[in-house]
């Protein structure tokens, strides 16, 4: 009674390996945040307006580097005011100034532990269409 068992199970054992693993989804890898942050910057080559805590653009002579926030898209509010961000870092200690920020106007959701809902609706008191599905910002 034994013996089948154990031969299916050994078959079994043997096969799944031949079966691939699905393929991470790129919106579902680093680490991330998302936040309502204000616009800093004054429009100049120097200081390009840009949404607070974004990394500055590599000078010239300077390496990109994988240090700190990777990557991140935006989407500016109706009024121009904030920035609707999603940040993403290859480890979460590149977020600790976002984090730690206590300022009013800032608002941090850590993806995976906030709800898509409260996102939604926070983000829709800034931007009146705003559509999380054509927000994200995928980084192999």
């Amino acid at each position: 009674m034994k013996k089948p068992f154990l031969a299916g199970f050994s078959l079994l054992l043997l096969v799944s390996p031949l079966y691939p693993q699905q393929p991470v989804n790129l919106r579902n890898t680093h680490e991330r945040v998302v936040c309502i942050v204000p616009m800093v910057g004054r429009g100049t080559p120097d200081d390009p307006r840009r949404p607070m805590f974004a990394p500055l653009p590599p000078g010239p002579n300077q390496e990109r580097t994988r240090d700190g926030i990777i990557a991140f898209t935006y989407q500016e509010s109706d009024d121009g005011r904030y920035a609707l961000v999603e940040f993403v870092a290859l480890d979460r200690s590149a977020f600790q100034p976002i984090l730690a920020e206590s300022r009013p106007d800032v608002q941090v959701f850590v993806k995976g532990k906030a709800k898509r809902a409260d996102i939604e609706a926070e983000f829709r008191k800034l931007k009146r269409n705003f559509d999380i599905e054509r927000f994200r910002v995928n980084v192999p």
